[in-house]
């Protein structure tokens, strides 16, 4: 059976509610807040203008580590990686002419839906592969903390360093998950209810939330209903 898996249409985010650092425009959450969380998260915990050392994900890659065979892959095309500063005055002045039912959804691109088939739920350790660029200030202490949930299950938190980024630069890791054992009653209610099951990807820059994505999962593919 294929494990493939595919990202479909991004969801409209809730309402943001948090507690930001106008002066530094960051986020005061902490990695110990976030781990304290014993459900997913309602709204998003940081603005995206949290996100001031412009770190952009460009690339994310899932493999299967005992077969090698590429779960998922996306990229962002490169016209979308780098844009001119030539450009982005115009692009600037044509949001000018927006209305507000025009203008782009803030948190586009921070909530994504994946639908996998139920063999994925089979594997034991994957490699999640991630290109991304930073802007002018160097990044110290890199941390990103996931947390997967079922309902209100907490099904595995994990967390990974990315260490230091110089400015300007272009990053490339894998990170290694090694997927909880889960009773086959729960595998089979995941795979009947898709999209109940939810992740939230908190990233810090020393210590403070700086980038806030969701995702949630369906393991129905090619199950006939």
């Amino acid at each position: 059976m294929s494990i493939v898996g595919k990202q479909l249409n991004s969801l409209p985010s809730n309402n943001i509610s948090v507690t930001v650092d106008n002066e530094k425009a960051l986020c005061t959450i902490t990695p110990d807040d976030v781990l304290r969380l014993n459900k997913i998260s309602e709204d998003y915990l940081c603005s995206p203008s949290a996100n001031i050392y412009e770190i952009d994900f460009t690339r994310f890659k899932i493999r299967d580590l005992e077969s090698g065979a590429v779960l998922f892959e996306i990229a962002k095309p490169p016209s979308e990686q780098c844009i001119a500063d030539a450009n982005l005055e115009k692009l600037l002045s044509a949001t000018e002419d927006l209305t507000i039912e025009e203008t782009a959804d803030p948190n586009a691109g921070r909530y994504v839906r994946y639908q996998f088939t139920p063999a994925f739920l089979n594997l034991i350790t994957v490699g999640a592969t991630v290109e991304f660029t930073v802007g002018s200030r160097p990044v110290n202490n890199f941390r990103m903390i996931e947390r997967h949930f079922f309902r209100d299950r907490l099904l595995k938190t994990f967390d990974f360093e990315f260490g230091y980024c110089i400015p300007y630069s272009k990053n490339s890791c894998e990170h290694i998950y090694e997927f909880p054992n889960l009773p086959p009653d729960l595998v089979a209610e995941m795979i009947s209810n898709p999209f109940e099951t939810r992740s939230d990807s908190f990233y810090f820059v020393d210590n403070r939330l700086v980038m806030h994505n969701k995702a949630d999962y369906a393991y129905d593919g090619g199950v006939n209903v």
